[in-house]
């Protein structure tokens, strides 16, 4: 290990009981104003009362740190880093590849001028864009001129935006000093295991001081690493943000305990993701039928993680060369050779105004959802007070039930009680509506991505589909067309318990969620 990674563990051991005093203050609710160590989510609620001020300035407009934020501000992702120093079975980098969705595809890789030049462009173009992240395709610190050259060039270039970048922590030891130079204040690291012999499953190989290490050896290198690089950005006030891909029968139980030993180092949030696991993407897990998980089974590992670190749930698996609002994917409309046709200007005061507004659409969400829990909450008890649902939502952004069923390629999941309406995930799902072509076909998968709630909230639906939803039992909602969707959703199940009251339906808990709960619930118990 180098001299300078041992100078940072000298301010590890006396920074990192202060810092860490802000982070798990955090890491017990501070993400949401009802708080509390049961909810465990970086929720819609977050707010500068519920947090340090200076942790409320590094989330409050960072759509991957605060999942109200993600409906309201974009990210941007610049492909520069194109090696990595490990391989993982999940991954296969893809160049030139403009029809897939996943972490390590991009169109073009990118030299650090070429990127700022971009960043510029966009940031012009999109004022909401706030943060620009080096997530690959290989690894940000396997490539750190490169990733550095391009923060040191934005820091000059377009200084309002948050810088970020991903790795999979084997060289981030000896980084953390470079990070902080540059005021990289957030940094994603990939954990997927805090047991070698689970990570020897999933990591075939590392490249460490220049040779090959394979089997548990390099995982309890990389495993080591991880966790000390960790607590070293724990100890200098960085936001961390854990990202853990769900892998059934090799680390699912076993995410309990990442989640619970990452919270001790500090760890921000924890970001527990599907395995994309296709044969078509090529990678090992796929070649060799590794399956990922179904939503549910999801959801049972997340849920069974609450009182751990906080959860995010509003991850979408970005491309390394991302550009637009979570969800969305505009990297089409900035290829180089539009930007060089494009007129740039970067405009702070008009970008600073713009957000103003989008900060008064943020608050004027948060009175609607608050106004709508008050109505619930003044509901008389007649039914069960316990009653929980899980609501499918169509929205194209701003935090509203703003989309046709028929356009959606996603659905957003919240589950509402008496007392909340929490963000709990996604589902993709296949286009309905194509031209008339394909729709019978589409509809049962839909359905299937979906089946476990109770109701969709959408803006339009036609006949058909409605007739299929009800079918299976799924109640078709488009009375709050382009309401919040907080205040939707709730709206929606105040009256859904009154008819409960009335007697004109009977609440039917949906999907096999509870039976995979229980099992992932005694594995966390006995963790």
């Amino acid at each position: 290990m180098s001299n300078k990674a041992f100078v940072s563990i000298g301010n590890l051991k006396r920074g990192r009981n202060a810092v860490s005093q802000i982070i798990e203050t955090v890491a017990s609710g501070g993400c949401s104003t009802s708080g509390g160590e049961g909810k465990a989510s970086c929720g819609s609620t977050d707010g500068p009362g519920d947090m340090p001020a200076e942790i409320w300035e590094k989330v409050k407009n960072h759509p991957c740190y605060s999942e109200e934020a993600h409906h309201h501000y974009a990210r941007m992702h610049v492909a520069v880093a194109p090696a990595c120093n490990i391989q993982c079975n999940y991954c296969n980098r893809k160049y030139d590849c403009s029809n897939e969705s996943r972490p390590g595809v991009v169109s073009q890789k990118l030299t650090p001028e070429q990127a700022v030049k971009k960043v510029v462009a966009v940031a012009s173009e999109i004022p909401q864009m706030t943060v620009l992240g080096i997530a690959g395709p290989g690894d940000a610190l396997a490539n750190p001129k490169k990733t550095f050259d391009t923060f040191r060039a934005l820091q000059e270039q377009a200084p309002d935006i948050k810088l970020c970048l991903s790795t999979n922590g084997l060289a981030l030891p000896e980084m953390v000093d470079e990070i902080c130079r540059y005021n990289i204040d957030h940094v994603t690291i990939t954990i997927n295991m805090v047991d070698p012999v689970v990570g020897a499953k999933i990591y075939p190989w590392i490249f460490w001081q220049h040779r090959r290490v394979t089997g548990i050896e390099a995982a309890t290198i990389l495993h080591r690493q991880q966790m000390l690089g960790l607590e070293m950005l724990t100890a200098r006030g960085v936001l961390t943000k854990i990202n853990s891909v769900l892998i059934p029968g090799i680390n699912d139980e076993h995410l309990y305990a990442v989640n619970r030993e990452v919270k001790k180092r500090g760890a921000f949030l924890h970001n527990i993701m599907p395995l994309i696991s296709e044969a078509e993407h090529g990678t090992v897990f796929g070649l060799t039928g590794q399956r990922g998980p179904t939503a549910q089974e999801l959801k049972a590992v997340q849920d069974a993680c609450m009182g751990g670190a906080n959860l995010m749930r509003h991850c979408r698996q970005c491309r390394a060369d991302a550009v637009g609002l979570l969800g969305e994917d505009r990297s089409e409309e900035f290829s180089l050779d539009k930007i060089e046709q494009m007129e740039v200007v970067y405009d702070l005061d008009k970008r600073r105004a713009y957000q103003q507004t989008v900060e008064v659409e943020r608050q004027a969400q948060h009175e609607a959802k608050q106004a709508a829990l008050a109505a619930t909450a003044a509901q008389a008890d007649a039914v069960d007070a316990d009653i929980k649902v899980l609501v499918a939502v169509a929205t194209v952004g701003h935090g509203k039930v703003n989309q046709h069923f028929g356009h959606a390629t996603e659905f957003q999941i919240y589950e509402v009680s008496q007392a909340e309406a929490l963000f709990i995930g996604h589902r993709r799902v296949d286009l309905y509506c194509q031209g008339g072509y394909g729709e019978d076909e589409q509809l049962p998968s839909i359905v299937g991505a979906i089946n476990d709630c109770h109701a969709v909230l959408v803006a339009k639906i036609g006949a058909c589909p409605r007739d299929e939803l009800m079918a299976a039992g799924i109640e078709p909602v488009d009375e709050h067309a382009h309401e919040f969707i907080e205040q939707a959703a709730l709206a929606w199940f105040a009256g859904y318990r009154s008819r409960i009251a009335r007697g004109k339906i009977m609440h039917q808990p949906r999907g096999d969620a509870r039976i995979r709960q229980g099992a992932y619930t005694a594995a966390a118990e006995a963790a």
